[in-house]
């Protein structure tokens, strides 16, 4: 009984450490997670002129989902910017939901 918290403790991580379902690996970079994602959020608002819509999964800016122009919470077309699975930096991902992916990954790409 007296494991049963460390079990705990490495199964939670272990579900942590893998990518969301749906969500395609764009790439990693070492800057904090927010600054990923603001830059993003940078990229595609002046490309498109229009708002783009972020909201945070986890606190403190920690982990972020930045949605397409045009693209609403909660399931719509997103760069998926999360701590990095191995080590320091962010990794992110892309959940396209049926929108242009190519456009929106060279977008992400520069913010790595």
């Amino acid at each position: 009984m007296k494991y049963l918290p460390l079990i705990a403790l490495v199964a939670a991580a272990s579900a942590y450490a893998q990518a969301p379902a749906g969500v395609q690996s764009v790439g990693q970079s070492q800057q904090a997670p927010q600054a990923v994602a603001q830059c993003i959020a940078k990229k595609w608002a002046d490309t498109s002129q229009q708002q783009v819509v972020s909201q945070a999964t986890l606190a403190n800016g920690m982990a972020m989902d930045v949605y397409v122009p045009g693209q609403q919470p909660p399931s719509g077309a997103a760069a998926v910017v999360r701590p990095s699975y191995s080590g320091k930096g962010t990794w992110v991902g892309f959940r396209s939901n049926g929108a242009a992916g190519s456009e929106a990954t060279s977008a992400i790409s520069a913010c790595l």
